[in-house]
């Protein structure tokens, strides 16, 4: 019997979203006005739909009143917070373009985004954790032509809001009849295999549909509470997290700046959370934590498992352990909204724990041979490519990198090896990039490389992700000094500290005096991580199963 080709489409009663994210807040807002919307614990602040709705008019008005027009960028860089919130909605209001800027981004990071996007505004943290933030933006300020003005949030957000109170409710009405929901909303960054990032740009089309058919998969209703430990800065945070919920008018609910795995435990005890997300290591941190076992985890029902591959193993311990009978697998990028595939709650366990589920309502999937692009036959591997409305509108300011990622068909070409069975059942097999996935941040080795070259005393480096039994896999640097060089470990690591993201510095360093090599001279990456495999023992890590 001929198989099946490796291509569906994501049918569905349900029609696309035609409308902007104010418009659907507003819609919420007005069904589900006096139930919890925004818990920020770690902040004390509870507000319910009306509230959130009040506040991200407020904030709207401000940005007006500082001369924020449609289509200008406003840049965040905070860790989780009640005002990182506020500020998506009020951005999206009034069609100013959030940039999401990473809270591990350093100073040279920092000035790169700044620039690329032209940010008008920056909204910030005063600081976090050992980050400095006012700091290293007084560092790179002068550099920033574009920048006209930065509030940090403990000093500026009472004044931002007083100053919106100024501005009528008419001129805010005004602005959000002059906007289109196909108009760009969001530019997040992804680290580019350049060694610069590139900021796939989404509207709200993007991405209001794609929260509402994720929330669709969970079930979610305005009885959902979902605890999001994930980032707000990426899209699980901002897209799986908060639009998932107020497209469904379930309560967002914020356990702390940064994952702490107490913290996510406390709330969805204290908060009677119904659905938990984390990436895999988050989820074991849980699971492995001392005091595990003096939480009540029976208000949870479903959830989202997502970021990296997710261990098979760890699926079950979840949906047994942590009482999420029906969590889901997502798989997606930044690029597509991010979710493509996922799976559903009434799955068969089977199909939960090891593949990333189906293809997603209104979106197309076909897994290619990447050297003729045909279509493969189900169950053979090829690169796997998505269409239909959550592809990006682009890179921002970058044709050329975005008609190398889109084709001329509109299909998004993932860079990820796939199979697909003969039910629709995705799984992921490997990837066609070179790209490393630490604990669900996406890192570019040519990136790191780059950085490590400017080091005087590097000859030449060549950066891996190895296997990880945690994170999924970790940076490991392979280094070849100079001639009569001496370095250490110790040192390469100090010079990477406060100049590149704590996740991008290699775990692992390996001083060599050359790489194994084809006879054309091409670096061989997979006989480096055979060797490190062996050398650092990671043989069990390797062996893991993931979906």
């Amino acid at each position: 019997m001929t198989s099946l080709p490796s291509y569906v489409h994501g049918t569905s009663s349900l029609p696309l979203l035609g409308e902007t994210i104010g418009e659907n807040l507003r819609r919420t807002s007005e069904r589900c006005g006096e139930r919890d919307a925004l818990i920020s614990r770690h902040q004390g602040v509870r507000l319910t739909y009306s509230q959130i709705w009040a506040e991200t008019s407020r904030a709207a008005r401000g940005l007006l009143a500082g001369g924020i027009a449609k289509g200008d960028r406003v840049g965040i860089w905070s860790p989780n917070r009640y005002e990182w919130t506020v500020i998506q909605y009020a951005t999206a209001r009034i069609g100013a373009v959030l940039v999401n800027i990473n809270p591990a981004y350093k100073t040279s990071e920092l000035e790169y985004v700044l620039n690329q996007s032209a940010v008008r505004l920056l909204i910030l943290a005063r600081a976090f954790r050992a980050s400095d933030y006012a700091g290293m933006l007084a560092q790179v300020r002068g550099r920033c032509p574009e920048l006209k003005e930065a509030l940090i949030l403990e000093d500026g957000w009472d004044r931002l809001l007083s100053d919106g109170d100024a501005v009528p409710e008419a001129e805010l009405a005004e602005r959000e009849g002059q906007l289109q929901f196909d108009d760009p909303i969001n530019i997040q960054y992804t680290s580019g295999t350049t060694g610069f990032p590139k900021g796939a740009t989404l509207s709200h089309h993007n991405i209001l549909n794609n929260g509402f058919f994720i929330g669709e998969a969970c079930r979610y209703s305005e009885q959902d509470r979902v605890c999001i430990p994930v980032p707000f800065y990426h899209c699980f945070g901002m897209v799986l997290g908060n639009l998932a919920c107020t497209t469904h008018g379930a309560a967002m609910i914020i356990p702390s700046e940064t994952f702490e795995p107490v913290a996510a435990m406390a709330a969805v005890q204290a908060e009677r959370c119904t659905a938990l997300y984390g990436v895999p290591t988050m989820f074991i941190a849980e699971l492995e934590h001392p005091d595990f076992g003096s939480y009540d985890f029976s208000s949870l029902r479903t959830g989202i498992m997502a970021g990296s591959p997710c261990p098979v193993e760890v699926m079950k311990k979840v949906t047994s352990r942590l009482n999420m009978p029906e969590v889901t697998i997502c798989y997606g990028m930044t690029e597509t909204s991010p979710v493509s595939t996922q799976s559903l709650t009434d799955d068969p366990l089977d199909k939960r724990v090891s593949t990333v589920g189906r293809v997603h309502p209104h979106v197309e999937v076909k897994i290619i041979d990447a050297a003729d692009g045909r279509i493969v036959p189900r169950g053979a591997p090829g690169e796997l490519c998505t269409r239909g409305y959550s592809v990006m509108l682009g890179y921002w300011n970058n044709e050329v990198a975005t008609r190398e990622a889109i084709d001329a068909a509109r299909w998004m070409h993932t860079g990820d090896l796939a199979t697909m069975d003969q039910d629709g059942y995705v799984n992921i097999v490997g990837r066609i990039k070179d790209v490393i996935i630490r604990g669900g941040e996406n890192i570019y080795p040519r990136e790191v490389e780059e950085f490590l070259y400017a080091h005087p005393d590097i000859s030449d480096v060549q950066v891996i992700g190895v296997p990880s039994e945690r994170y999924g896999e970790e940076v490991m640097a392979w280094i070849k000094p100079r001639e009569g060089v001496q370095l250490s470990e110790e040192g390469l690591t100090d010079y990477c500290r406060g100049k590149i993201a704590t996740f991008k510095i290699p775990r692992y360093w390996k001083l060599v005096e050359g790489f194994p090599m084809t006879v054309t001279g091409k670096i061989q990456k997979f006989k480096m991580r055979e060797t490190a495999i062996d050398e650092l023992g990671l043989a069990e890590a390797a062996a893991a199963t993931t979906a």
